[in-house]
């Protein structure tokens, strides 16, 4: 899937109502920033000493890392013994795949605080497991046994998610809550059972099959923790948990056996609580939402968005592996956690957790310049955490006009040089830094089809969720900046659809380098912005010629991942315009080319293209934070691009096996983005896809859209 895109500015509500690219875009544009509420030194409604109100309604968020285990113990027939072992949920860290026994979460509750300064409250949470997705979940396990009965047989476990709701009892002193918590306890597993090999005496299992199973259980949580105010709304917390599930059985009609496991876990997590309040501070929240939590050292933003996309159905005489799927409806959710701390002068250090859960139409398949901006390459059913980025930045004032800056997502408030040298270093997005343009940059807000928001030739570099490990700098002078970065490449190119592409390449050998020149201008007393944007991926990416010569020679489909034997080097450039013609009119267009001989690595399979449009804000019409967009992009490939897809090839994004009548893919994109509070928007969106996959045998299609997107 590719990148969501944000510009650094805006916040957003973290609607702790969870469920379920890169950041780059421009939403200071378009959400007006609140100013973070004071500390409230004094609150004479509070009973407890230091003034901090705990009464009324929360909501939050928590991340934390979590170990446990299972014993389990499976029945044979005949009356033989049954088998048995146990599952360990071990702390860990990938750093490379992003992968661990981490977790993240939400949680809602009620306080009240007696004259006593006792609390007494309760509190549902929900938490879910980081996930690579392909293979699902880090709190999982799994063991291999044989049996003259059974065969061998693997099988296993995996939390899929989980949560409590729990009474809270506690003190309030001076400048802390202590408390401890009890209460019931549930998880939703995932429960397996693979035939490695042999046949059981009894049952349908043959080798190879699995029987998986989906069970609820019950139990208790028990815990303490510690929770302290940081302003009049928000409270920071520390809380250790224990959960206990007990016993539970499940039958496999594979085998014809019963499964018993327990499973009990441990959790050390950290959180964020906001105070709602009384009735109407309730309302006033539902309204506005809550406030941005920005402290000298500290700051937290948040982001909800949520998206269905559905193709109706279309002409498609024949399919292939990665075609766009006629009649389909998917929805995407995520909700991410910008938390930052200001480390020296001029230095912030960021991490962006986030749950997501959802796929793209077909799978993040069919169309090279895809649909949505909000689909990543690989989706799940439920949701999952990951840590998107954790990058340090540093600003070095070199001269010239003090700028303001406004707190944001990834920004603190504060002030800059207009001559200034940025450096980043960390897990971010190539696009957080290249090629962003004000008026087409961010699904989230604006269009959100993938080659509007970036240019589709930018094959830039990135995992299966589009995001890499790497280093970029930012010189500003005067009218002009230049950029430059280098940034670690996928294990094998195919964009993170396939479990060696999924993560990034842990020996560095494949990587990326990034170029940017920059120019501001007035253009009839507006702003405007050009950009051209250039790059080079080194690595074991195959000449489509070979994979062409091979397939004829073989009369076997053309298959890049077979003529991938020496290191080669992919270059493409863009150019990016942005201008305003009004206060409330800006235009935006961009034109891109990449080599189209080689194979393209991480985004998707575009060698040309062409695009721009223009935004409309609704201030004309007494809607100054509606937004219009109309758009429209042209993407093509080069010959031997287009010879290797009519050879049967599968390349990041598309293949219908066959390509036998070759055309542009022309897209047609608008938009409506209606302010429904001051944090929340509702949006339609409309794409028209004439040849998707640049096969004129199929289609035209036409996708329609529905999103909602919140941020404090």
């Amino acid at each position: 899937m590719k990148k969501r895109i944000y510009k650094f500015g805006g916040g957003t509500t973290v609607v702790l109502a969870t469920c379920s690219a890169a950041i780059a875009g421009d939403l200071s544009q378009n959400f007006p920033v609140k100013a973070p509420v004071p500390y409230i030194t004094k609150a004479p409604q509070a009973p407890n000493a230091n003034g901090y109100d705990w009464n009324g309604w929360y909501i939050g968020v928590h991340v934390g890392v979590t170990t446990g285990s299972s014993n389990w113990s499976a029945t044979q027939p005949f009356g033989a013994p049954n088998l048995g072992g146990s599952f360990d949920i071990p702390f860990n860290f990938d750093f490379m795949a992003g992968t661990g026994s981490y977790v993240a979460g939400v949680q809602g509750g009620y306080n009240h605080v007696f004259q006593s300064h006792l609390l007494l409250g309760w509190e549902a949470d929900a938490s879910f497991p980081n996930s690579d997705v392909l293979i699902p979940f880090s709190l999982r396990g799994s063991q291999t046994v044989s049996s003259p009965f059974t065969g061998q047989v693997t099988y296993g476990e995996a939390v899929m998610f989980y949560g409590s709701v729990r009474a809270r009892a506690g003190y309030v002193f001076d400048h802390f809550l202590l408390y401890g918590t009890a209460g019931l306890a549930w998880t939703f597993d995932q429960v397996t059972r693979t035939q490695v090999a042999g046949f059981p005496a009894v049952g349908t299992a043959t080798p190879g099959s699995v029987d998986t199973l989906q069970p609820w259980r019950v139990g208790w949580a028990a815990g303490a923790g510690v929770e302290i105010p940081i302003t009049g709304s928000w409270t920071a917390k520390a809380e250790y948990l224990w959960t206990g599930f007990g016993l539970h059985s499940v039958g496999f009609a594979a085998g014809a056996q019963v499964y018993h496991s327990d499973l009990a876990m441990q959790s050390l997590r950290v959180g964020l609580n906001y105070r709602i309040g009384d009735t109407n501070q309730g309302l006033d929240f539902t309204t506005k939402g809550p406030s941005a939590l920005e402290t000298d050292h500290f700051a937290f933003h948040g982001q909800f968005t949520y998206l269905e996309q559905y193709d109706p159905p279309f002409r498609a005489p024949y399919s292939g592996p990665n075609s766009l799927i006629p009649n389909m409806a998917r929805e995407t959710a995520d909700t991410t956690l910008y938390a930052g701390v200001r480390l020296w002068k001029g230095a912030e250090a960021w991490i962006n957790p986030e749950i997501d859960q959802g796929f793209g139409l077909s799978g993040t398949l069919g169309v090279a310049g895809f649909t949505s901006g909000e689909a990543y390459k690989v989706g799940a059913d439920f949701p999952y955490a990951r840590l998107h980025r954790a990058f340090v930045r540093q600003t070095i004032d070199l001269g010239g006009e003090t700028q303001k800056l406004e707190a944001d997502i990834n920004q603190f408030a504060g002030s800059q040089a207009a001559n200034r040298l940025v450096l980043w270093v960390g897990r971010f997005s190539v696009v957080d830094v290249f090629d962003t343009n004000k008026y087409a940059n961010s699904p989230k807000t604006d269009f959100l089809n993938w080659s509007m928001v970036n240019a589709g030739t930018f094959d830039y570099a990135g995992d299966g969720w589009g995001y890499s490990y790497g280093g970029a700098a930012e010189w500003y002078q005067g009218r002009f900046a230049v950029r430059g970065g280098v940034f670690d490449l996928s294990v094998t190119p195919a964009g993170g659809t396939s479990p060696d592409a999924l993560n990034l390449d842990p020996t560095f050998n494949q990587f990326q380098v990034v170029g940017e020149i920059e120019e501001r201008h007035q253009l009839w007393g507006q702003p405007g912005k050009i950009k051209v944007t250039g790059f080079l991926s080194h690595g074991r990416a195959a000449l489509f010629s070979d994979a062409n010569a091979l397939a004829q020679a073989t009369g076997t489909p053309a298959d890049t991942a077979l003529v991938r034997n020496n290191f080669t080097n992919r270059t493409g450039v863009s150019l990016n315009l942005e201008q305003q013609i009004t206060e409330t009119i800006g235009v935006f267009a961009r034109a891109g080319w990449a080599d189209g001989t080689i194979e393209p690595w991480d985004f998707t399979d575009i060698d040309r293209t062409f695009s721009g449009g223009v935004s409309i804000n609704g201030k004309d019409w007494g809607r100054p934070d509606d937004t219009i967009g109309i758009g429209g992009v042209v993407n093509g490939i080069a010959g031997v691009h287009r010879n290797y897809f009519n050879l049967g090839g599968t390349g990041i994004l598309i293949g219908d096996g066959q390509l036998p009548n070759p055309g542009v893919e022309g897209i047609v994109e608008a938009y409506y983005s209606y302010a429904l509070t001051a944090s929340t928007r509702v949006s339609v969106d409309y794409q028209f896809i004439g040849n998707p996959g640049y096969n004129t045998d199929r289609g035209p299609a036409n996708v329609f859209a529905g999103r909602v997107h919140s941020q404090f």
